[in-house]
């Protein structure tokens, strides 16, 4: 990576989430006061920290944005208004979780005019913007070369998803150069883990060679890993972090389709088509009177009516084409009520995933011979009581101290300052994917005659580093090669796998992560060179530790650095 400046004054880590983002700060000269983003209004659960990761654009072309945050999400819909006049501009929302690819099977709306990695990159420009604005009412300074911008990433993202977005990052005007070095991610647990450190320590009795696990329940995905606390006040990662798309939205869909069975499929496909805003209001009335309060008390709960004759649910009524849908209703004179064991029902299934998830870690730890002292739920659905209340009733007999973090909003935003203030405090990381690299060799009787080369040698797949590997960011795999005497470029190709045993390049697990190309010295014409010359030995150390790979390609003899460029490959 190369950085546009070593003089950090300001980091910056930017919580980008699936339904809602934020940011905190901090100047290295005070790295304990670290400040969230205090001045988002219109949202009384994630309050003044956070704002939807929603954007508006203009009509029909799409290139200018009209609104993003909370004023891309109207309030009250317009009484006055008709399916047949229906608000022209469509709020773009989840639009994050297209980075997951195609591990993503419902896949969030998107204009057909518009890419995913715009509508991204937009985004970012907008929340650059505040930023930017916030970074100078308290100092004097060059956005690109005195700052440094931390960005969260699910535990799920690979290698080619925080390659986009550090490519959005760039159309974003958050670094003027895409490999610059004041960029850098670390996994949103992650930062939950270091932000948590010290209540861990004060709160938990956490002392060294403690473990404990962070359950970052956020808006799209669910993410965990588990930490242990060395003397040094250090975190190893022990287990391989894992995730899933089983975030609260997946309970807003849940209840869009029981809305659905009530009203039909038809309405309901007519409401996001054309009335996309009347529906999200009547899905956030439903988080507020419903979701967010459900304990899973019966006691406690209240039925959420919704009257199809009130002024602000009419044009749903309005949207119902299927008689017999509007017979029954009729009969009901018009009423939905959505009842305790309808939002129960809903819940669920998601909790169930998320208990999955936990069993994954506890099994990881079960078979390294280590148990978890505390499990730490993190993230604005962490602050569900009825999943704390589940969580506990489900795994208080393995691990008794089950609770939730003091600050589950601002955990990872200030967990990412701490991270880019000090890297070091991440000692090491299990690796979930397993990276190698093209090498030929002679073919042998044993191996398949089908990848046999016309030459009589084989190529195969020489692995660099090993999936549920404990890398420090120090470790390092260093390979040499010996360019011509008139080469250019070098081109080295790495792959990856989720396999610890593949050697083959027909098993199809074997993916192209990369094609990287090494420049060579180009102050030097092809006249200037000998074929007796002693050619330079050109190393490339490869570095897993941090949450993007490191290269470096250095001149054994001279000890110049080479520039490594990334090439994309695959979508």
């Amino acid at each position: 990576m190369s950085s546009s400046s070593s003089d950090i004054r300001v980091v910056v880590g930017i919580d980008f989430g699936t339904t809602y983002s934020g940011y905190a700060y901090a100047h290295k000269s005070n790295p304990n006061e670290i400040k969230a983003q205090d001045s988002f209004k219109g949202h009384f659960v994630h309050g003044i920290y956070k704002t939807p990761t929603v954007i508006r654009y203009d009509d029909d072309s799409y290139t200018n944005v009209n609104s993003w945050g909370f004023p891309a999400l109207e309030g009250r819909p317009d009484k006055r208004r008709s399916p047949s006049h229906p608000s022209t501009s469509r709020p773009i929302e989840l639009f994050k979780l297209l980075l997951l690819g195609s591990v993503l099977t419902d896949k969030p709306f998107i204009p057909d005019k518009l890419d995913y990695k715009k509508v991204i990159s937009d985004y970012l420009k907008e929340l650059r913007k505040d930023v930017k604005k916030t970074i100078e009412s308290h100092w004097l300074l060059d956005f690109h070369e005195n700052i440094m911008i931390v960005l969260t990433v699910p535990a799920e993202f690979n290698d080619n998803a925080i390659s986009i977005l550090r490519e959005c990052a760039l159309n974003a005007e958050l670094i003027k150069e895409k490999d610059s070095g004041n960029l850098i991610f670390t996994t949103e647990p992650e930062a939950a883990a270091i932000h948590s450190m010290d209540s861990l320590k004060k709160e938990h009795k956490l002392k060294p060679g403690d473990s404990f696990m962070i359950v970052d329940c956020g808006g799209g995905t669910v993410d965990l890993t588990t930490r242990e606390l060395t003397e040094d006040d250090k975190l190893l990662e022990i287990t391989e972090r894992s995730g899933d798309f089983c975030g609260s939205c997946c309970i807003d869909k849940e209840f869009v389709e029981f809305l659905g069975k009530n009203i039909g499929k038809g309405a309901i496909d007519n409401l996001k088509e054309n009335r996309y805003t009347d529906l999200q209001y009547l899905v956030q009335e439903f988080c507020a009177r419903a979701k967010i309060p459900f304990t899973g008390q019966s006691e406690s709960f209240e039925t959420f009516d919704i009257d199809l004759d009130e002024k602000e649910y009419k044009v749903i009524k309005e949207c119902i084409e299927d008689d017999k849908k509007k017979d029954e209703l009729a009969g009901k004179e018009w009423m939905i009520e959505v009842k305790f064991e309808d939002v129960k029902k809903m819940f669920d299934p998601i909790i169930e995933r998320i208990f999955t998830l936990i069993r994954g870690q506890l099994g990881q730890l079960k078979r390294r011979s280590k148990k978890v002292s505390v499990i730490l739920l993190v993230g604005g659905f962490g602050g569900s009581k009825y999943l704390q209340s589940r969580i506990k009733n489900e795994f208080t007999t393995e691990v008794s101290d089950i609770s939730v973090s003091t600050e589950p909003i601002v955990a990872i935003m200030k967990g990412a300052v701490k991270y880019g203030l000090e890297e070091e405090i991440v000692k090491s990381r299990i690796l979930k994917w397993t990276y190698g690299t093209d090498v030929v060799r002679k073919w042998q009787p044993t191996d398949p005659l089908s990848q046999k080369l016309p030459n009589g040698c084989i190529k195969v797949f020489e692995i660099l580093a090993e999936r549920g590997k404990q890398v420090s960011l120090s470790d390092k795999v260093i390979r040499y090669f010996k360019p011509y005497s008139i080469q250019r470029k070098m081109g080295f190709n790495m792959y990856v796998t989720s396999s610890n045993s593949a050697e083959y390049f027909n098993d199809s697990e074997i993916k192209l992560l990369r094609e990287w190309e090494i420049k060579m010295n180009s102050s030097s014409s092809l006249d200037d060179y000998d074929e007796d010359d002693d050619i330079d030995i050109i190393s490339l150390s490869l570095g897993f530790g941090q949450v993007e790979i490191c290269a470096t390609a250095e001149n054994s003899k001279t000890g110049d650095k080479h520039e490594v460029t990334f090439k994309q490959d695959f979508a």
